[in-house]
């Protein structure tokens, strides 16, 4: 006979999340920039036992724990299944030529009489075609340093510039995990996830580019840019750049436009840049088959490596080769262990109450829109600078508070983009964080010094907490949607 479910206390609540914090802190330090790549994860699954444990002593049988635990993930598949044609899609891009031209014709843009303008956009372009902030900055970023450096510039603001717009490419691209990330968790879909940021990071990145150009026009820089035109030369000797490789993007475009779902419009993207890469690009499907005929079987060889597996096109320019290449659908393994594995955690918290506790400890003190907005961005920075991870600042947040903005008839859009806009960006600053530990490192820039130029990253969370506040482009639900959701 089935005993009475017992409330949890709010004391009983946080002891799995305090566990948790101290695993990963200890993962951190133990295993620093490959914290994510297994260690995390099985910090959400110990964190998880100790919940299912806590489960038990609150009445709640194995059968109701696992319950919570499956329907968990299996609100999770959708986005998992996108984050897998996306590696697919990331992989096709890169070999049809896609990719490269993004990065060619970005660098154009790069002017040294507005260099921190030029290499804030320059970084947002490389981001938002590589759908990384860490590949972008330790390719582009590194160029910029040296070329900033080279001009006079202090490697703090140069870092800054680079690393805001690494972060806007970052978050606005259907390519980067944490993009993926952030919906899965609220609950709603990639693409208007994407479309609903615009409102709060479009007004971001634009301040951020006007104080850079006032900042730039204070600066001399007659010394001339010869790493661009080195790297241009290098992308050039091992693809066909042309203007019609934009065709393939403006498609998946168009296809978001006009509401096709996700996962079509994601495969229509792949399988056409697949026909660009065999129209455009012998050159590089040879490399990727590693073969000296281009023939059906190289071409069939090159392709299906490059949507499944690790891919790498060698120009001669070590820079260069690192930026031109993609892991496939199996990059993405890693972090759909770690959705999954959250979901886990997840669904144990979500099923004994102990989510819904700490949410309501917190959610007593926010009484209106703009106050949860601003509960839920203090959250995912309190997770950054505890848990040092932006994974978690993501999922744990997400799954505290989605009941209530569905609650409080707020579209789950709403948080998501609360998520990044506040979890996403502001790992970065933080020392400790496995992002800021990664940028600093990479770019040889404490992470002190370059956090006051990362105006992009400081501002986001701001922004995203006064669009509340005012009830700016706050959608709401009706009851028929808060039934489906």
């Amino acid at each position: 006979m089935n005993q009475e479910h017992k409330e949890p206390s709010l004391l009983l609540s946080f002891v799995p999340i305090i566990f948790l914090i101290i695993l990963l802190a200890a993962n951190v330090a133990i295993f620093e920039g490959d914290a994510s790549f297994g260690p995390n994860q099985m910090a959400l699954i110990f964190a998880a036992a100790l919940g299912g444990i806590l489960s038990i002593k609150l009445n709640y049988s194995w059968d109701e724990v696992l319950d919570g635990i499956v329907k968990s993930i299996s609100s999770s598949m959708s986005a998992i299944l996108i984050l897998l044609m996306i590696g697919a899609l990331a992989g096709s891009w890169l070999i049809s030529g896609v990719v490269p031209a993004m990065i060619y014709y970005g660098l154009d843009i790069l002017n040294p009489t507005i260099f921190l303008f030029a290499s804030c956009i320059v970084s947002a372009v490389v981001s938002i075609a590589t759908g990384s902030s860490w590949s972008t900055t330790a390719t582009i970023g590194i160029a910029l340093m040296g070329i900033g450096q080279a001009l006079g510039l202090s490697p703090g603001i140069i870092a800054g510039s680079v690393i805001s717009g690494a972060y806007f490419g970052d978050k606005m691209s259907p390519l980067s995990d944490t993009t993926n990330l952030a919906p899965a968790m609220a609950g709603t879909d990639l693409f208007t996830h994407i479309k609903y940021m615009l409102f709060t990071t479009g007004p971001t990145i634009v301040i951020t580019l006007i104080i850079f150009l006032i900042l730039g026009f204070t600066i001399d820089t007659d010394t001339a840019i010869n790493s661009v035109s080195e790297v241009q030369a290098a992308i050039a000797s091992q693809f066909n750049i042309n203007l019609s490789l934009f065709i393939v993007p403006a498609t998946v475009i168009f296809l978001i436009i006009k509401k096709v779902p996700a996962l079509p419009a994601l495969l229509i993207g792949t399988l056409l840049a697949c026909v660009f890469a065999l129209i455009f690009q012998p050159q590089a499907i040879q490399a990727v088959a590693e073969v000296d005929v281009y023939n059906i079987e190289s071409s069939y060889k090159a392709l299906m490596k490059a949507m499944f597996t690790e891919i790498q096109i060698t120009t001669g320019n070590e820079m260069v080769d690192s930026l031109l290449s993609s892991s496939g659908m199996e990059g993405i393994l890693p972090t759909v262990w770690l959705i999954i594995c959250a979901m886990i955690f997840g669904g144990v918290m979500e099923g004994n109450n102990m989510l819904k506790v700490i949410a309501a400890s917190i959610i007593k003190l926010a009484h209106s829109t703009g106050s949860l907005v601003a509960s839920t961005a203090g959250t995912c920075i309190t997770f950054n600078l505890t848990a040092s991870d932006q994974y978690i600042a993501i999922v744990v947040p997400g799954r505290m508070f989605a009941s209530e903005f569905k609650e409080r008839g707020l579209a789950p859009e709403n948080l998501s983009r609360t998520l990044e806009d506040s979890g996403t960006v502001t790992s970065v600053l933080v020392p400790w964080n496995t992002c800021g530990a990664y940028q600093s490192t990479t770019l040889g820039v404490a992470t002190i010094s370059y956090l006051p130029y990362c105006f992009f990253n400081l501002l986001s969370p701001f922004m995203t907490i006064l669009f509340a506040y005012a009830n700016i482009k706050i959608r709401r639900i009706d009851k028929s949607e808060k039934e489906e959701n």
